[in-house]
Protein backbone atom coordinates (compact mmCIF):
# COMPACT_ATOMS: atom_id res chain seq x y z
CA UNK A 1 0.00 0.00 0.00
CA UNK A 2 1.04 3.34 -0.68
CA UNK A 3 1.00 6.27 1.40
CA UNK A 4 -0.79 8.15 -1.84
CA UNK A 5 -3.93 5.50 -0.83
CA UNK A 6 -4.43 7.37 2.05
CA UNK A 7 -4.33 11.11 0.91
CA UNK A 8 -8.09 11.71 1.38
CA UNK A 9 -7.29 10.62 5.06
CA UNK A 10 -4.34 13.30 5.70
CA UNK A 11 -6.01 15.71 7.47
CA UNK A 12 -7.67 13.86 9.84
CA UNK A 13 -3.92 11.32 10.29
CA UNK A 14 -2.46 14.69 10.63
CA UNK A 15 -4.28 15.53 13.63
CA UNK A 16 -3.97 12.45 15.98
CA UNK A 17 0.40 12.39 15.78
CA UNK A 18 2.61 11.79 17.35
CA UNK A 19 1.60 8.32 17.81
CA UNK A 20 3.48 5.83 20.52
CA UNK A 21 3.28 2.01 19.97
CA UNK A 22 2.00 0.46 23.35
CA UNK A 23 3.95 -2.68 22.93
CA UNK A 24 7.31 -1.31 22.04
CA UNK A 25 7.23 2.85 22.87
CA UNK A 26 8.58 4.00 19.42
CA UNK A 27 7.03 7.09 18.53
CA UNK A 28 5.58 8.14 15.05
CA UNK A 29 5.87 12.03 14.68
CA UNK A 30 3.67 12.42 11.46
CA UNK A 31 1.57 10.46 9.66
CA UNK A 32 3.85 10.48 6.87
CA UNK A 33 6.89 8.90 9.01
CA UNK A 34 3.81 6.47 10.40
CA UNK A 35 2.87 4.84 6.68
CA UNK A 36 6.73 4.79 5.43
CA UNK A 37 7.88 3.15 8.92
CA UNK A 38 5.39 0.59 9.47
CA UNK A 39 4.13 -2.36 7.20
CA UNK A 40 1.28 -3.43 5.57
CA UNK A 41 -0.79 -6.03 7.25
CA UNK A 42 0.05 -9.30 6.38
CA UNK A 43 -1.21 -11.79 3.90
CA UNK A 44 -2.84 -9.65 1.54
CA UNK A 45 -5.38 -8.33 4.45
CA UNK A 46 -6.44 -4.82 3.80
CA UNK A 47 -4.86 -1.92 5.73
CA UNK A 48 -8.34 -0.19 5.69
CA UNK A 49 -12.20 -1.16 7.35
CA UNK A 50 -15.17 1.08 7.86
CA UNK A 51 -17.22 0.74 10.37
CA UNK A 52 -20.51 2.66 11.87
CA UNK A 53 -20.67 4.29 14.84
CA UNK A 54 -23.97 3.81 17.02
CA UNK A 55 -24.93 7.45 16.37
CA UNK A 56 -24.65 6.52 12.65
CA UNK A 57 -20.79 7.96 12.32
CA UNK A 58 -18.60 6.65 9.70
CA UNK A 59 -15.48 5.53 10.66
CA UNK A 60 -12.22 4.47 8.78
CA UNK A 61 -9.93 2.22 10.69
CA UNK A 62 -6.33 1.96 9.59
CA UNK A 63 -4.72 -0.75 10.25
CA UNK A 64 -0.52 -0.79 10.38
CA UNK A 65 2.09 -3.43 11.92
CA UNK A 66 4.66 -1.42 13.64
CA UNK A 67 8.58 -2.56 13.30
CA UNK A 68 8.24 -4.63 16.71
CA UNK A 69 5.10 -6.51 14.85
CA UNK A 70 2.86 -4.90 16.99
CA UNK A 71 -0.52 -3.96 15.39
CA UNK A 72 -1.44 -0.25 15.28
CA UNK A 73 -4.75 1.12 14.65
CA UNK A 74 -6.29 4.19 14.53
CA UNK A 75 -9.56 5.39 13.93
CA UNK A 76 -11.07 8.52 11.29
CA UNK A 77 -14.32 9.90 10.99
CA UNK A 78 -15.80 10.64 7.64
CA UNK A 79 -15.84 13.83 5.92
CA UNK A 80 -18.80 13.68 4.25
CA UNK A 81 -22.24 15.15 5.01
CA UNK A 82 -24.84 13.12 5.88
CA UNK A 83 -27.61 15.65 6.79
CA UNK A 84 -30.65 16.71 4.59
CA UNK A 85 -28.21 19.62 3.39
CA UNK A 86 -25.30 17.18 2.37
CA UNK A 87 -27.45 14.58 0.51
CA UNK A 88 -29.28 17.89 -1.60
CA UNK A 89 -25.80 18.81 -2.64
CA UNK A 90 -24.84 15.46 -3.60
CA UNK A 91 -28.20 15.45 -5.81
CA UNK A 92 -27.33 18.66 -7.13
CA UNK A 93 -23.84 17.38 -8.14
CA UNK A 94 -25.63 14.45 -9.39
CA UNK A 95 -27.98 16.45 -11.52
CA UNK A 96 -25.25 18.46 -13.05
CA UNK A 97 -23.02 15.51 -13.84
CA UNK A 98 -25.96 13.70 -15.68
CA UNK A 99 -26.70 17.19 -17.80
CA UNK A 100 -22.50 17.31 -18.82
CA UNK A 101 -22.81 13.66 -19.59
CA UNK A 102 -25.64 13.87 -21.82
CA UNK A 103 -23.75 16.61 -24.01
CA UNK A 104 -21.17 14.20 -24.35
CA UNK A 105 -18.76 15.30 -21.90
CA UNK A 106 -16.89 12.25 -20.43
CA UNK A 107 -17.49 12.06 -16.34
CA UNK A 108 -13.51 12.28 -15.02
CA UNK A 109 -14.10 15.47 -16.94
CA UNK A 110 -17.22 16.69 -15.96
CA UNK A 111 -16.35 16.14 -12.06
CA UNK A 112 -13.37 18.00 -12.13
CA UNK A 113 -15.26 20.69 -13.19
CA UNK A 114 -18.19 20.86 -11.30
CA UNK A 115 -14.82 20.43 -8.38
CA UNK A 116 -13.18 23.13 -9.63
CA UNK A 117 -16.23 25.37 -10.06
CA UNK A 118 -17.49 24.70 -6.29
CA UNK A 119 -13.47 25.65 -5.35
CA UNK A 120 -14.08 28.86 -7.13
CA UNK A 121 -11.34 27.71 -9.25
CA UNK A 122 -11.12 28.65 -12.99
CA UNK A 123 -13.04 26.29 -14.93
CA UNK A 124 -15.22 25.73 -18.17
CA UNK A 125 -18.27 24.26 -16.75
CA UNK A 126 -20.66 27.84 -17.40
CA UNK A 127 -19.53 27.39 -21.30
CA UNK A 128 -20.43 23.44 -21.20
CA UNK A 129 -23.91 23.90 -19.47
CA UNK A 130 -24.35 26.87 -22.53
CA UNK A 131 -25.51 28.96 -19.31
CA UNK A 132 -24.83 32.91 -18.76
CA UNK A 133 -24.47 34.00 -15.63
Amino acid sequence: MDIQDFEGLRALLDSTFPKTCASCGYVYISAEQFFIDTQDMPRGRSSLRSAIEDDGLILVEVFRNCRCGSTLMDEFGCRRDHSERGERQRQAFDTILKVLQSKGIAVAVARVEIIKFLQGQPTTLIAMLNIEL
